[in-house]
């Protein structure tokens, strides 16, 4: 979806994890594909990122037939790997997906640095060798999504290895890859992304806009509250029902001269008999809140 309002062009787009698709095993229900592409088709969204490995297809020509039955562009995707070790599956991995994503016309990559364990409740800690591959890793799939015309980037991710502002500035700090700024997870993590936005207006390379209860977030922070109980209690919201300074992040990146895609994301763990119709009606109202900020972008005449 382009928005031009006035400005240079703007690009939105959707993740299949708004409707409940994620990697995490017995996450919740998975709502077929048709369904959720058909859902942002209906949005009048015209590209949205992959999801997880195995929801949609991994044949090239296959998957732009069926993203060209719902008028959709491909962004990009995210994949979630272990990069701190065995960086040579990291690496096969990453080389897998940036042939996929490009042979569709995408633009991005989005790394996450994955524990090894399934889900992002628990988190162990890394040695300092363990640090530098997983960086080193890093710098070797960037160069593969290079090579494939891709942007890779970082996403600082809840229940990943680089999670906390500690860890988000010392990745910043060792590497000169871009991140991809999740306002959601950099909040739970303990991160403002407005204000990081501001100190590396120059590291945002692709944005995933979500917005979050503080209240929750800081029970996950704590400990209190397992990440995924939390979004099972509505962690997330649609944009500007949360506590996400969403209008003030928007116009920070957009004044520092980001033109990337902005990528709605609302994570939603899906009962057995939970239909497509929530988690849509929450985009809808995400797209809404997103659309009068750009209005309030342009400039006066």
């Amino acid at each position: 979806m382009t928005l031009p309002l006035g400005l240079p062009e703007i690009r939105v787009a959707a993740a299949p994890i708004s409707w409940g698709v994620c990697e995490v095993p017995g996450w919740g229900r998975v709502l077929d594909a048709p369904t959720v592409l058909g859902a942002m088709a209906e949005l009048g969204l015209t590209a949205t990122e992959l999801g997880p490995p195995g929801y949609l297809p991994r044949e090239p020509a296959e998957l732009r037939a069926l993203l060209d039955r719902y008028g959709l562009g491909l962004v990009g995707g995210f994949l979630a790997v272990a990069l701190h070790e065995n960086p040579e599956a990291a690496v096969a991995a990453a080389e897998e997906s940036a042939a996929l994503f490009a042979a569709c016309g995408a633009e991005v990559l989005v790394l996450a640095a994955a524990t090894g364990l399934d889900g992002y409740d628990e988190r162990p800690a890394l040695t300092g060798p363990q640090w530098e591959t997983l960086v080193a890793t890093v710098h070797r799939i960037d160069g593969i999504a290079a090579r494939h015309g891709l942007r890779a980037v970082l996403h600082p991710h809840v229940g990943t290895h680089v999670e906390t502002e500690a860890e988000v500035e010392r990745f910043l700090a060792d590497s000169a890859v871009a991140l991809c700024l999740d306002t959601g997870h950099l909040l739970i993590g303990g991160t403002d992304p407005v204000g990081l936005a501001g100190r590396h207006p120059d590291r945002i390379g692709h944005l995933h806009l979500k917005d979050v209860r503080a209240g929750l977030a800081e029970d996950v922070r704590a400990g209190r509250l397992a990440y995924t109980e939390a979004v099972g209690k509505g962690l997330y919201t649609p944009l500007g029902d949360g506590d996400v300074d969403i209008e003030a992040l928007v116009r920070l990146v957009h004044q520092a001269g980001y033109r990337g895609w902005y990528v709605l994301e609302q994570d939603t763990a899906l009962g057995e008999r939970d239909s497509a119709e929530p988690p849509t009606a929450d985009t809808a109202r995400s797209l809404a809140c997103l659309s009068a900020i750009f209005t309030r972008l342009q400039p006066t005449r």
